[in-house]
């Protein structure tokens, strides 16, 4: 994927400043809520106002953040769980703020249905795909997969935003229609791939207790449904 070979080299861009944080006392859980207040922040003050250009710049600038908690936390050593889950629920409320700002734009000023549908759909699928592989993780399987994962999405509908803001034509409303069908697409590819992983053990478990075995401990994600 696009954006998940392109995190290297951003990275490798961005580790000097991360180590020169890490030697300040900027703590990376600070880092990560400036960033998703900064990023919510201009999706808000600008895409709700058709300001695409001026938001795509300023909410790039703040979603940076989002490498440099990580290269901040490594660079001490403190990476944590808390760390971990609270990056994961500021992505989600970074992009509700970026697809809800172009809902609210298009069903507004921006005066097309259509596109807001489109839109909400982005958003909803979008938090279902990670939804989907969280609730698999945690229940032991492999998620994965996926055509459009959250880099992927992000990318498009930020290049897509800035370019219409510079006048490029029908940009933005062809890529929310296309995140709107990829992100479904991604969602359906996850509960396929998650179906398959738990046909293969429940086969296996069926084979072992065939062979005399005694059958598998549910886990408690398992039993708990």
């Amino acid at each position: 994927m696009l954006a998940s070979k392109a995190r290297p080299q951003i990275q490798r861009v961005l580790d000097p400043l991360g180590e020169r944080l890490a030697r300040s006392s900027v703590s990376p859980d600070v880092v990560t809520i400036v960033g998703t207040i900064g990023v919510s922040g201009a999706a808000l003050g600008f895409f709700t106002r058709g300001v695409f250009f001026v938001g795509t710049l300023v909410i790039t600038l703040f979603v940076f953040s989002d490498l440099l908690d990580g290269l901040i936390a490594r660079a001490r050593g403190i990476s944590s769980p808390w760390g971990a889950f609270l990056d994961s629920a500021s992505d989600r409320v970074g992009d509700g703020a970026i697809f809800g700002s172009l809902i609210l734009w298009y069903a507004g000023d921006g005066d097309s249905l259509p596109l807001c549908a489109a839109a909400l759909i982005s958003l909803v699928a979008g938090s279902i795909t990670s939804y989907v592989k969280a609730r698999a993780e945690g229940l032991g399987l492999r998620c994965d997969v996926g055509f459009a994962e959250r880099g992927e999405r992000l990318l498009i509908v930020l290049v897509a935003a800035g370019l219409y803001g510079l006048g490029v034509p029908y940009l933005l409303p062809a890529a929310l229609w296309f995140l709107a069908g990829a992100t479904v697409l991604t969602v359906t590819q996850r509960v396929v791939h998650v179906r398959r992983q738990y046909l293969q053990a429940a086969g296996a478990a069926g084979a072992s207790a065939a062979a005399g075995a005694p059958p598998a401990e549910p886990t408690a994600g398992q039993r708990a449904r």
